[in-house]
């Protein structure tokens, strides 16, 4: 009975998967599954942590908690959730202006968000985010990931270092005589190891023998180098007690921007991970319930001291590939990884930190997505323009920035492209049903032909043709079957004519009216039962009103 009191959308999968039996031989497979995402999840969680600004534990915790609320709670059967690469930037830009506290703050407003926003039933709206914009701030991320880790990979002693892109190359080639050979010959290897089992080996975890070959050849050889233990000697461990972050309204709202942008691109991220892993298998998310449980996810998250925390794409697909087919496979993998956090934690402080950077190198080159980038690049100008403006505002400014610039070019230039398609003209087309109904048009009756969307972006191509007309006719015909839709904008344009018209005298007949645009033209008292204007079926229909109209 429990199960059913879910309207469906709003049933987490996991529940779906019970209810339709499960048995010991699914539950081997997605304990198998599980562990082998958790052996991906381990090292990558701890590098995201600290490229993130925080500290290795904190990326663990997330994997822990959000990664088996997501399995827990999500529309989806094989998503896998914790820390990702896309949220690096937005993390250490929310750190470093409002400190941890302020981040844990952002990150629960933003799971609230995240959670209203699927019962709300927005979950679909995140496939209209174009592409090209998709694609440009992820690589603007992957180049600012990569470019974070060149200090850790190379061994320089930086006493600082700045935020934006620029100053940090400048900085990095100002301190590049303190360049550590050691360092480089460590992250170099893991980077190689990681390369070469992905080619030869790819079932082999890389980052997880990549991180551990490093720890032993460091501490085997007493190397001099950078470890997580040096970098972070007071570095809890264990999971903590959650506990409500502390708050004021002063503080909620200097963190509610950042908190959007973190619902906003957990909701895009986890969302195509859930698309992705559809067409790997066949099934089908509930959008709006991964929503939720995303929110859910990073609610919990932030109760624990957590990162924001969004569905993986390249861990969802991994889980795929290893047999996972139910969100247990998820909960397998935060077990197994909060396994290691309550009893092997403390073997975290050996591992070199440029074998994290190598890592990191890692996943930025798989956030490139360059295939992609290098295919937009051959698409029209518009959505070339697009991408790259996207993708430099990201890299150079400001990822919200990108976004909310990218978005809007990109609907302009749809709005462009769409008020070409639309046709306003006077004459009939070519193989027209009505064509020989041409030499029926009484004098005094002009015909216009509208064709395509009629919104605010060809609003002007409707009055530039009224204001073309000649002499001033009896009475106008509007022939609207090809207009499957009319906005706000197009609905006050056509009051404005029929307004014009009706001060000269002159009688306008609509026909063959869809449904949608007689919903908007009702709205604005133009509807049947309006004396404004006529309504006519069809075509004929109309230019018999027409010789009524003009006696």
């Amino acid at each position: 009975m429990l199960f059913k009191r879910f309207p469906v959308e709003f049933t987490p999968k996991l529940f779906s998967v019970l209810r339709e039996g499960y048995g010991m031989a699914r539950l081997r497979a997605d304990v198998v599954a599980g562990l082998t995402v958790a052996i991906v999840a381990l090292p990558l969680s701890m590098a995201l942590g600290i490229a993130s600004g925080a500290t290795p534990d904190k990326g663990l915790i997330t994997a822990v908690v959000a990664g088996l609320l997501v399995s827990l709670l999500g529309g989806s059967r094989v998503q896998i959730g914790g820390p990702t690469g896309a949220f690096v930037v937005i993390v250490f830009n929310v750190i470093a202006q409002h400190g941890y506290d302020g981040l844990v703050l952002a990150t629960l407003l933003a799971g609230i968000i995240l959670a209203a926003a699927g019962y709300l039933r927005l979950g679909g709206l995140v496939k209209f985010i174009p592409h090209p914009v998709v694609t440009g701030f992820t690589a603007g991320i992957a180049v600012i990931i990569a470019s974070t880790q060149v200090k850790d990979f190379l061994g320089l002693r930086m006493t600082s270092m700045p935020a934006d892109f620029i100053p940090k190359w400048a900085a990095y080639f100002a301190e590049i005589a303190t360049i550590s050979p050691l360092t480089v010959a460590v992250g170099g290897g893991a980077l190689a190891t990681i390369i070469v089992l992905r080619r030869v080996a790819p079932r082999i975890p890389g980052f997880l023998v990549a991180v551990v070959l490093a720890s032993i050849v460091v501490v085997a050889l007493g190397l001099p180098v950078d470890t997580i233990g040096s970098r972070f000697p007071t570095m809890a461990t264990g999971m903590p007690m959650p506990q409500l972050p502390a708050f004021t309204v002063e503080k909620v709202r200097q963190v509610l921007p950042s908190a959007f942008t973190i619902a906003f691109l957990a909701g895009i991220e986890s969302l195509l991970s859930a698309v992705v892993a559809d067409g790997m298998t066949g099934f089908r998310h509930r959008s709006n319930q991964e929503m939720v449980g995303q929110g859910i996810a990073n609610i919990g998250s932030a109760l624990f001291g957590g990162l924001p925390a969004t569905g993986a794409i390249a861990r969802t697909a991994t889980n795929i590939k290893a047999g996972g087919r139910s969100p247990v496979a998820g909960m397998s993998h935060a077990i197994f990884i909060l396994l290691f956090v309550l009893f092997g934690s403390k073997l975290m402080a050996f591992v070199p930190m440029a074998a994290l950077a190598a890592i990191l190198f890692m996943v930025a080159w798989g956030m490139s997505e360059h295939r992609h980038f290098l295919g937009y690049l051959r698409m029209p100008n518009g959505d070339r323009l697009v991408l790259l403006l996207t993708f430099g505002l990201t890299v150079l400014v400001d990822l919200t920035v990108a976004i909310g610039v990218g978005v809007t070019l990109a609907s302009l230039i749809f709005m462009a492209r769409m008020s070409a398609t639309v046709h306003i003209g006077t004459d009939f087309d070519d193989g027209d049903e009505d064509l020989h109904q041409r030499d029926a048009v009484p004098p005094g009756v002009e015909i216009f032909r509208m064709s395509g969307p009629f919104f605010f972006g060809v609003v002007g191509g409707l009055m530039d043709t009224f204001r073309a007309m000649g002499q001033q006719p009896r009475a106008i015909i509007l022939r609207m079957r090809l207009v499957p839709m009319i906005d706000a904008s197009g609905a006050t344009a056509l009051e404005g004519l029929v307004g014009k018209a009706e001060r000269a005298g002159i009688r306008v007949i609509l026909s063959g009216v869809q449904p949608q645009p007689a919903e908007m033209l009702a709205r604005i008292h133009l509807g049947p039962s309006d004396d404004r204007v006529h309504h006519a079926e069809d075509f004929a229909s109309a230019l018999e009103l027409a010789r009524v109209a003009i006696g």
